[in-house]
Formats: C-alpha cells, structure tokens, sequence
C-alpha cells in the first residue's frame, strides 16, 4: 500500500513537470509603464507611447504637427497602444526588425515598417524616419519588447491566423452579423465615432479608414483580429464569434468601398504571394475575387488546411 502510495505521487508529479514544460508558453504581457524612468529616455518612451495612442492629435487633418494622415490612430489597429495579446501588439517588433520582407523583397527597419503603416493603414505620407517622433515610437517599442529575445516572436503577439475554411466567406451574412455586434460602435454606415478630433471606434470603410494597400485588408489579417477582439470587451481566452462569423464579418469589410492605392512594387516575386492577397498578378490562375474571399484550400499546401 506504502509503495502504491509513493509510486501515485510520483506520477502525480511527473504529470506537473511535463505540464511545466511542455505546456503552451506563456502569453507575452506588456512591462508596467510605472517602471519607466523619470529621465530624458523615460520621457521619449513616453512620448512614442502618446504617438501611438493620441496619433491623430499630432498628424491628423487637424493635428499639431502635420496634416499627413487620415484621423485614425495607431492603436486604432493596435490596440491598448500595441499591449493587447493577439491585438496586433508591438511584441516582436523591436525583436524581429530589421528583417526581410516578401511584400517589398528587401530587409526593411523598424522606421520602415512604420512609415508603411503611416501611408497605408493611416493613408497618409511617411513622416521623417530620423526626426524626434519616429525615434520616439521606435523607443516605446524597444520598451515594450523588454527582455524577449533577439528574433524571437512571444505567444500573443501580432494577429491570429485563423484555420482557412473550406467555403468562401460570405459579406452577406458578414452584413448581419455587422448590423448585431458591431454597428453600435462603428456605426450602420462603417464610419466610427469620434471623440474630439479622435476616433473613439475608427471607420472600416470610407474616406478616412485604412486604404487597400493596408495589411488588415487581407481578409485573412482582419478575419483573426476580430476574432480575438470584436465586439468590444472580447479576449482571446472568450471569442464571441464564431470563426466562420469572424471570416464572414471580414469579407463584409473588406468588400467595402474605402482610399484604393496601388502598390505595384509589391511582392516582386509574385510566387511568395498570401493566398488571400486581393490583387493580382498572380503565380495560378485563380481570380482576384477567389483570392479575397476563398475558399483557398486548393491555393495552400496540404498541411496549411484545417477543418
């Protein structure tokens, strides 16, 4: 009885050590901002940290020091100032850049990748990638990466990929599950609420939302971050749409008129293409329409298709 006892125990802690070790990673969470420094660099931290969150007061069509962008601000897309886990954080950005990038086939800064999201995601122009508020941005994102090492991407950082689905997604039924859950914030006709010369919710389609140049216009990208996110109050760890809601609401989105501009030096290998990268020329045959709403199961290697 004695032996069956210990040997109990010791499975017991087996099974905790493996669960220890081999369990899912923890969730990257974001550094307190009571712990930055009361000193120059703390106050630049600072500053790219207000950037992010305040980006319209600064650069909007009524902003302090420009007029280059379109009213939205960063942590519109970013959300909770780029600390929301699978909320297209700011995790692995001090961490991953300078990298390569299919989508310009060069190694790309960290300045670069936010001068892109300036003229696409902000439909805007690049602002001084040496002047004080690019360094500011840049310090709040070294901040904010803390101690995740070099080229390593932590759990909860960037946007989920959700599993592809065997059907198209559908902006019809996308179009009712809108009107139900996400209307009340972004309004009937997609333009957001303001508060102030902000965007309280921003605009998903029209004349001052993100341009078709922007990474969320993959219905892929906007798929999975309203999947974790949306409606408003949603986590990760509580989704309150389905994944097929989520694509569908997407492709409703997505098939919303908003700025069109053209990146033709994009993916100049157009073999490294996404699947679901709207405009063409691509590497098979199917149609931009196959490529912005699926289904594209036959686009993607065998192992890439979940049920």
């Amino acid at each position: 009885m004695h032996r069956s006892w210990i040997v109990s125990a010791l499975m017991l802690a087996l099974m905790a050590c493996r669960r220890q070790h081999h369990g899912p990673p923890a969730v990257w969470l974001p550094p307190d901002t009571a712990t930055i420094a009361r000193s120059p660099e703390g106050d630049e931290i600072r500053y790219g940290r207000a950037l992010v969150m305040h980006t319209a007061k600064f650069f909007g069509p009524e902003g302090s020091l420009t007029t280059s962008a379109n009213g939205m601000n960063c942590q519109n897309c970013h959300l909770a100032a780029g600390t929301a886990p699978w909320g297209n954080n700011f995790s692995a950005a001090w961490a991953t850049y300078p990298k390569y990038r299919d989508r310009s086939g060069s190694v790309e800064s960290l300045e670069k990748k936010i001068n892109d999201c300036f003229e696409r995601s902000l439909n805007g122009r690049p602002i001084d990638s040496t002047g004080p508020e690019m360094k500011a941005m840049v310090a709040y994102m070294r901040w904010l990466a803390g101690k995740v090492p070099r080229g390593e991407r932590p759990a909860g950082s960037g946007i989920t990929q959700l599993p592809w689905q065997p059907q198209a997604a559908d902006p019809a039924r996308g179009k009712l599950v809108y009107i139900r859950l996400c209307s009340t914030c972004h309004g009937a006709d997609g333009q957001g609420k303001k508060a102030g010369a902000e965007f309280l919710y921003p605009p998903l389609w029209g004349q001052q939302s993100f341009n078709t140049g922007a990474g969320i216009f993959r219905i892929s990208k906007m798929a999975g971050y309203i999947y974790n996110n949306m409606p408003q109050g949603t986590t990760w760890q509580a989704p309150v749409l389905t994944i097929n809601e989520a694509w569908d609401v997407a492709a409703w989105i997505v098939s919303q008129p908003r700025p069109y501009k053209a990146y033709p030096a994009d993916w100049p290998n157009i073999a490294t293409k996404p699947p679901d990268h709207p405009f063409g020329p691509y590497a098979d045959s199917f149609s931009e329409t196959r490529h912005k709403y699926g289904p594209f199961g036959s686009m993607l290697p065998a192992s890439s298709v979940k049920p």
